[in-house]
């Protein structure tokens, strides 16, 4: 009988063959072993992907009530970055004010500070995550984060909202509806409200333990809106949410829950098929469809109704709530483009108080009753926005100016205002750091008076200097344009009329300027805001001009290019030469295109815009934007001639 071949050594080639191939396994299974350990306790790890910061510093309530009427000073300010996770549309920055505390919300995580100081007290980011809704109620904070490029991995882990402590967190829930708009998560009562897969049933978790504490099925044939700008919203007593129900014509409509016991409040029929606008006041629901703007009370009774598919414009539409009074700024069906309104109405009869055309408030406020409001320009031709304290009874309002430059036209978050503790709280979009953009946060409080009126920020009317003075005949020869004609054009404060003109507009003798720049005089009325370029100019990240980028060269290698009309304008005089250098910073910022020119002379000079068409000038106290319709250059060089004479006055 023949033997078993043998390896060198003696061994059987089968015994070999088996050892290979145990060998092979354990190989396998080491590895495979060594990837989910590496994914859990690596990857998954806790230590390196969590940036968590906790306080034990006590924090001071603030009292409920704004700064007094006047100039106002920035106290302290924040600014926070875009986020742009793996979600689409979800790169919403949010800002609220509670028990002395500012919440900013953004898609990289939770920041906390002393409403009072601006000081950092708590935060949290993840790496390799996105917070994409957060909620408040009763002394727990709570964020939603899905992991990037995974949106089935979500967790929520729930604060203490002092100090920042983690309490708890459950891998799994999914928020009942998020507001793109803000990132809000509906809450109240100590309860979550959370919803399935299908968006067909309501869940209640408490905000304490992370366990379900109740279960509600939708109506038949309804489901939960997702990824709408603002489909919810909540106090801790009621949650509104938008349904959208199937049927004969499918209809959205809105369902108020109580959150702590998981009840049906009320279920109103809305008057369109698109997710609704959701917003909710102390004791006042606010919807806006497309169709109209719906005001309901506490019970459900819908007192108001604004009728119009453009009532709101794109977002919801500003409204307060005071001494049984709602006060909401809308446009007017019908009327004229960027006519705006506010109406105060009473809770819940609905009766009409008053009403007045208004500027287009970006959004609104109310502490210590009084109402303030934030409207993106002071006035049409000056550059920093403004606020106005209304009077909630008959709607008297007076004004003053805000160290800070809105430009509606940048994406991302909203304007955003708050009052509490004798400060002002606004954010408003950036387009720096760019090329994503920010929203930057400030804490304005009452500023010293001065020996002017408060809407010029307490500067005197005397020291705004005519801006067709800032040309002299020798530098409009020296740039070829002593043929042009010069028009004056002035301004208003509120009630202050500017003695002097504030722009001058200068036209080449055949009109071939831009006709859309050739305007009259502002209208003396408050709710008009007059178009601006500075205020929506588009930008380049990152670009840079210097001398010769401007099309300079061109003309002086002897190639003749006609000039056309240019505007010269003081868009504002500080207090001190401080105010007006933050407010040149606050106007770039806004801009997707401004670059720094070290070469106009000024004490700080930008170029805006994606030619070299305008430029904006700080000399001393004096704010100037120099804009030129053509040829490249010209505006830069007009901008030294204005540098020039406002450094050594005649």
């Amino acid at each position: 009988m023949g033997e078993g071949r043998q390896r060198p050594g003696g061994r059987p080639e089968s015994v070999g063959g088996v050892r290979v191939a145990l060998g092979v396994v354990s190989g396998v299974v080491a590895i495979a072993l060594a990837a989910v350990l590496v994914d859990r306790f690596v990857l998954g790890a806790e230590w390196w992907q969590v940036r968590h910061t906790v306080t034990a510093e006590p924090v001071t309530p603030q009292r409920d009530v704004g700064p007094p009427p006047g100039p106002l000073t920035v106290s302290w300010e924040r600014t926070t970055r875009i986020h742009h996770g793996s979600v689409a549309g979800y790169d919403g920055l949010a800002h609220a004010v509670a028990q002395g505390q500012v919440v900013t919300a953004s898609g990289s995580g939770l920041e906390v500070h002393d409403a009072r100081t601006g000081a950092d007290r708590w935060s949290y980011r993840r790496s390799g995550w996105t917070l994409l809704g957060w909620a408040a109620t009763r002394s727990r904070l709570l964020g939603y984060f899905e992991r990037d490029g995974d949106r089935g991995e979500r967790l929520v882990i729930a604060f203490d909202a002092l100090s920042g402590g983690l309490l708890w967190q459950r891998e799994g829930p999914r928020p009942a509806a998020v507001s793109r708009t803000t990132l809000r998560w509906p809450a109240g009562s100590g309860v979550l409200l959370t919803t399935d897969d299908e968006r067909r049933t309501l869940f209640g978790v408490s905000a304490v333990t992370g366990n379900r504490v109740w279960r509600l099925p939708l109506p038949r044939g309804c489901r939960l809106f997702e990824g709408s700008s603002r489909p919810s919203d909540g106090r801790e007593d009621l949650a509104a949410l938008a349904l959208d129900c199937a049927g004969k014509a499918r209809h959205s409509r809105l369902l108020a829950v109580e959150p702590g016991a998981g009840t049906v409040a009320w279920d109103r029929p809305l008057g369109s098929k698109e997710s609704p606008e959701v917003s909710m006041l102390d004791g006042v629901t606010l919807v806006s469809d497309g169709t109209a703007l719906r005001a309901f009370d506490a019970d459900g009774g819908q007192f108001g109704v604004w009728k119009g598919a453009g009532v709101c414009g794109d977002t919801m539409c500003p409204a307060v709530l005071r001494s049984g009074r709602l006060l909401v700024v809308y446009h007017p069906d019908g009327a004229k483009r960027g006519e705006t309104r506010m109406e105060a109405v009473r809770v819940p009869s609905g009766k009409l108080e008053w009403g007045r055309g208004t500027p287009a408030y970006a959004a609104l406020a109310e502490a210590g009753g009084q109402v303030f409001a934030l409207r993106p320009r002071l006035s049409g031709r000056l550059l920093p926005a403004g606020v106005d304290i209304v009077d909630p009874g008959g709607g008297d309002a007076t004004s003053a100016p805000a160290p800070i430059s809105v430009n509606l036209d940048l994406p991302g978050p909203r304007p955003w205002l708050a009052a509490a503790g004798g400060l002002l709280y606004a954010a408003v979009p950036q387009a720096a750091p760019r090329p994503d953009g920010s929203a930057r946060l400030v804490a304005l409080r009452g500023g010293l008076a001065g020996g002017g009126p408060a809407e010029l920020g307490g500067v005197p009317a005397a020291d705004w200097p005519d801006a067709c003075s800032l040309l002299a005949e020798p530098d409009l020869v020296a740039a070829r344009v002593d043929g042009h004609t010069a028009e004056p054009r002035r301004a208003s404060a509120g009630p202050v009329r500017l003695p002097r003109p504030v722009s001058c507009r200068y036209e080449p003798p055949e009109k071939d300027g831009d006709p859309g720049d050739r305007e009259g005089e502002e209208p003396e009325g408050e709710g008009t805001e007059s178009p601006d370029p500075a205020g929506s100019s588009p930008a380049d990240p990152g670009g840079s001009a210097g001398p010769g980028e401007d099309g300079e060269g061109q003309e002086d290698a002897g190639v003749e290019r006609t000039v056309g009309g240019f505007t010269v304008s003081v868009r504002w005089v500080g207090r001190t030469e401080h105010v007006a250098s933050q407010l040149l910073d606050a106007l770039q910022a806004t801009q997707a295109k401004a670059r720094k020119r070290r070469d106009i002379g000024a004490d700080e000079a930008y170029e805006i815009g994606p030619a070299a068409g305008m430029i904006a000038l700080r000399v001393g106290r004096y704010v100037v934007v120099v804009e030129a319709d053509r040829p490249p250059g010209v505006a830069a060089r007009l901008a030294r001639s204005v540098a020039h004479r406002l450094h050594h006055p005649s």
